[in-house]
């Protein structure tokens, strides 16, 4: 074979060997890029953390490494690192064992039999006393009085023997607590490079991601546990060292003076607000006499073919049969015309946290800073329990129906706007560039655009509002609101078991109705 036979493959091996020598160059670099970044990362051992995250890296499954200085300073390390998430689950656990060490070593283990002892011979010597009166006097409870005196001093003797055990096991819970602290400190050990380099990976993509360890977060987390530990020892290795940590310091006398500045203020707001809410119960009254004429007054058999046929014009057939089952069910219990009251009721709740909720949100989806306004103030509506809301509801509406409306407006109003806003802000905007591009107007993109594509949310924002003002159904009978309610109240006032399950089963039978009819089954 000649030599210019094996040119070709000496070429192809030389250009070979050029691509594997450029190929561990770029290795090399993205190598040398990496420790660069994990230097930048980590602040401090960067060439030992580069080999633990490239080890970890390197496999899918959990790889075991150890970081003495996470296992040092335990939730100290791991709050300095920004990974407060570890950092607390760890604090907790060297709490306990904190206390139980201080507790076996250094605490008084006997100390509430011996509170237990003291207060049985207060007792004790009272008994004394009138037995040695009994005694002088040759009464007839002598026998008593000393069975008594014997009953307690063995009692004594019994809880002073259990207080020399408790005493006596003060070594072991000392090493109980030593033993969790040894393995919360060998657990942190173990995951704090892999935790480490989860989140180095995530700065990789974030950086605004926490990193290093800066002076000021390492006092911070140091403070933060000392003080944690420090509190939990004394308070439950030494109890009645320092009052402060069992009762909240503070003075009978603020809460004295908030409740009067509460009262004073309401009763300002009622005496000025006194035409306003006057309007405002004479506007519920006018529409919740409209819907009880519709419900209650109106033949049985026109409302019942009413629902009945609504319900099939929006989920079908079989949902219509359901609710002319359920229907049939209240009336042959003899609960129509007490389920038809609470239909107004919820109804005249329902049309106005609609009326308001659905422009509300339509104003909100657009205007971030007014919803930013409106949301801390539906947040606690819907937290603050309904038997706190009702006593200023009472007080500017007093007691009845439209009170009760009021209440079921507070409680269930919320969902409507929330879905309202969530609805429309989901609306692509490519579509909405696309109708603006068009010519479309405000008007038209409004009804034609988002309303139609918000639709799902907002039905289900409705869905929601007609389901929470019906769990405000027995809620507001307290308030003097009529209907299935009152039955349910009064089942539970006198026990009567069958009433309340019966009445119940109506409410759920109108939730079901209404749910069929807002939410349907045909698109």
């Amino acid at each position: 074979m000649s030599v210019t036979d094996l040119a070709p493959d000496l070429k192809a091996e030389t250009t070979m060997d050029d691509a594997i020598i450029v190929s561990a160059e770029k290795l090399d670099a993205i190598a040398a890029e990496r420790r660069e970044k994990v230097a930048e990362f980590v602040r401090t051992n960067p060439e030992r953390y580069a080999t633990e995250f490239q080890k970890i890296g390197s496999q899918s499954g959990f790889t075991a490494t150890f970081n003495f200085f996470a296992a040092l300073f335990g939730p100290i390390w791991f709050g300095g690192r920004g990974l407060w998430k570890w950092a607390v689950g760890f604090l907790i656990v060297e709490t306990i064992a904190f206390v139980q060490i201080a507790r076996g070593l250094f605490g008084d283990l006997a100390i509430a039999a011996r509170e237990r002892i003291a207060s049985i011979e207060g007792t004790l010597e009272l008994r004394r006393s009138q037995l040695a009166a009994a005694e002088e006097s040759g009464s007839d409870k002598i026998d008593v009085y000393r069975r008594t005196v014997e009953s307690l001093e063995s009692a004594i003797g019994g809880i002073r023997l259990e207080a020399e055990q408790i005493a006596d096991q003060g070594i072991w819970i000392a090493l109980a607590g030593f033993a969790i602290l040894l393995i919360a400190k060998i657990g942190q050990g173990l995951v704090a490079n892999s935790v480490l380099e989860a989140r180095f990976s995530d700065w990789l993509s974030d950086p605004d991601v926490p990193s290093g360890m800066p002076v000021q977060q390492i006092i911070f987390s140091a403070v933060f546990c000392i003080f944690i530990v420090a509190a939990a020892v004394l308070h439950y290795s030494f109890p009645g060292t320092l009052p402060a940590l069992s009762e909240f310091p503070t003075d009978p006398s603020l809460r004295l003076e908030a409740i009067s500045g509460v009262e004073a203020f309401f009763a300002w707001a009622v005496s000025s607000g006194d035409a306003l809410f006057d309007f405002i119960t004479w506007c519920i009254r006018l529409l919740l006499d409209a819907l009880e004429t519709v419900f209650v007054q109106t033949p049985w058999i026109v409302v019942a073919s009413f629902i009945i046929l609504l319900t099939w014009l929006s989920a079908g057939v079989r949902p219509a049969l359901w609710s002319g089952a359920f229907l049939l069910y209240m009336g042959l219990l003899g609960f129509w015309e007490k389920a038809m009251t609470t239909l107004a009721l919820l109804g005249t709740a329902a049309c106005l946290s609609i009326l308001i909720g659905i422009p509300l949100g339509m104003l909100c989806a657009r205007r971030h800073r007014l919803y930013a306004v409106i949301q801390p103030i539906m947040d606690f509506m819907q937290t603050m329990p309904a038997f706190v809301f009702m006593i200023p509801v009472i007080a500017f509406f007093g007691t009845g129906k439209p009170a009760a409306v009021v209440t079921t407006m507070i409680f269930g109003g919320t969902p409507v706007v929330r879905l309202t806003v969530l609805g429309l802000r989901g609306v692509p905007e490519a579509v909405r560039e696309a109708a603006i591009s068009f010519g479309a107007s405000k008007w038209y993109l409004l009804t034609r655009v988002d309303l139609p594509l918000a639709a799902p949310s907002i039905r289900a924002g409705i869905n929601q509002t007609i389901m929470l003002s019906l769990a405000m159904v027995v809620v507001a009978s307290l308030i003097g609101a009529k209907g299935l309610g009152e039955d349910v109240l009064e089942a539970l006032q006198y026990a009567n078991v069958g009433q309340g399950i019966l009445a119940g089963f109506s409410i759920l039978f109108c939730a079901m109705i209404l749910d069929r009819i807002v939410q349907g089954a045909r698109k």
